[in-house]
């Protein structure tokens, strides 16, 4: 058989990403990928600390970072990503900004992280008020409410789950309730963030948008959404308002919302073997992204 008319592969434009070490939905995010890019991934080393605020610093140190960049710099991606929200909201603002710094300094590319991503998509949406959602303990969930506070955005609820590993396994239904409490009402907020890159989203956010009518937006979305923005290349999200701009106004589903909590959400996450074992402690022992 004659395969020359085929005339090889198509040209392919590439996305870094540096993920930490227990990161699990890399298939999550290719969702988000237009097939003329390709995504090169690479995770920092493994750290046996315990999780938390300090292991958030741990495995975003500049020389960390910067060696998980050089890993890439023989494919010579076009931009960077730090595919962690936790890692990068952790030294505030500044600290955010630094780490851009140093991967961009390493690799010779743009860089982005997903902290600097949502504050941009915040922009872009033109977000003043936002509710949060986060599958983390107490003290990373403050983490990320002085975060986005330090921007000059408003938190207007906030609910959290308190786990303390897999989190990769939390399915969508429990997202989507998470979401429902951290939203009391409609009104009250402009969009809803759901944090962590190692929390699955990808399916639930057109169906939160309709039913929530307000621009839901997550940590892999806003991610993708940013590095592929470097590039000049829109992310693939169908009725997802960051990317699909015909979502922003298009039709809306009323659905039920329940109360606001400022806590771990009720027994379908409890239940989940594996999921949030434990009580919710100041330290986590993996999933933590």
């Amino acid at each position: 058989m004659d395969i020359s008319f085929l005339g090889g592969p198509a040209p392919q434009r590439g996305v870094g990403v540096v993920a930490p070490f227990d990161f699990a939905l890399d298939r999550e995010l290719w969702r988000w990928v237009p097939d003329d890019v390709s995504l090169h991934m690479t995770r920092t080393p493994f750290v046996p600390v315990e999780v938390s605020l300090d292991l958030a610093r741990l495995v975003s140190e500049h020389e960390t970072l910067g060696e998980a960049v050089r890993t890439l710099n023989a494919i010579a991606p076009e931009v960077v990503a730090y595919a962690c929200t936790s890692g990068s909201f952790v030294g505030g603002i500044a600290g955010e900004r630094a780490m851009c710094e140093a991967m961009t300094w390493a690799g010779a590319v743009p860089s982005v992280t997903t902290s600097g991503a949502l504050l941009d998509a915040l922009t872009e949406l033109g977000v003043r008020r936002v509710a949060l959602v986060t599958p983390y303990t107490v003290s990373v969930t403050r983490a990320l409410e002085a975060y986005v506070a330090e921007a000059g955005v408003a938190i207007t609820g906030c609910a959290f789950m308190g786990l303390t590993r897999h989190i990769w396994r939390v399915p969508y239904r429990d997202v989507a309730d998470m979401a429902r409490q951290a939203v009391p009402r409609q009104g009250t907020a402009d969009a809803l963030f759901i944090s962590c890159t190692n929390l699955p989203t990808y399916d639930v956010i057109p169906q939160l948008e309709a039913e929530l009518r307000i621009p839901v937006i997550s940590a892999n979305q806003v991610t993708m959404w940013a590095a592929l923005r470097r590039l000049g290349t829109p992310a693939v999200g169908p009725y997802q308002a960051l990317t699909d701009p015909s979502a922003r106004t298009g039709p809306t589903v009323p659905g039920p919302v329940g109360p606001a909590v400022a806590g771990p959400v009720g027994p379908a996450v409890a239940d989940m073997p594996g999921v949030g074992d434990g009580p919710d402690t100041e330290q986590q022992q993996e999933g933590w992204t």
